[in-house]
């Protein structure tokens, strides 16, 4: 298990469509395991593919510290309700932006032996779900920012 690094906006890679995962190999199980270390490494709740690097439809997400979700192939099935909220991405460090997404989300998607299954969240969870989905078609949060991009500092300067 490795530390990978994390692109950041500028880097072309963040703007491409991921392709399916049709097997799982050991370079595949890799990947996942560095995911999952490089996302708490960086203290993040949430990790795409691309973001290291490669385009394949690979997520994992950890709101809690306690429960990952590893995301293979996944797509939004369902979303009801709506939240708008600061949103923050590791491959734009430093920076944070109000976005309006679902308030609930239900995805289906494939574990580590390409298994299906269903995954319902709501709140934050339901948040990362589409943040790091759309990571896999190429987009960005700050497409769906709300105003201006600012500093994390300032922002939560203000909340002291």
């Amino acid at each position: 298990m490795a530390i990978r690094n994390i692109r950041e906006m500028g880097d072309p890679v963040l703007n491409k469509v991921c392709k399916e995962v049709k097997e799982i190999t050991d370079r595949t199980r890799e990947l996942i395991d560095d995911m999952f270390d490089t996302m708490y490494e960086a203290n993040g709740v949430g990790l795409a593919a691309p973001q290291v690097g490669i385009l394949k439809r690979i997520v994992v997400i950890d709101v809690t510290g306690e429960e990952p979700h590893l995301l293979i192939n996944p797509v939004i099935l369902e979303t009801s309700g709506e939240q708008t909220g600061n949103e923050g991405c590791l491959s734009v460090p430093g920076k944070t932006g109000i976005v309006t997404r679902p308030n609930y989300v239900k995805v289906k998607a494939y574990d580590e032996n390409l298994q299906p299954f269903e995954l319902e969240g709501t709140e934050l969870l339901a948040r990362a779900i589409c943040h790091e989905l759309e990571h896999l078609d190429g987009h960005l949060y700050v497409e769906k920012v709300e105003g201006d991009l600012l500093n994390v500092s300032d922002v939560y300067e203000d909340e002291d």
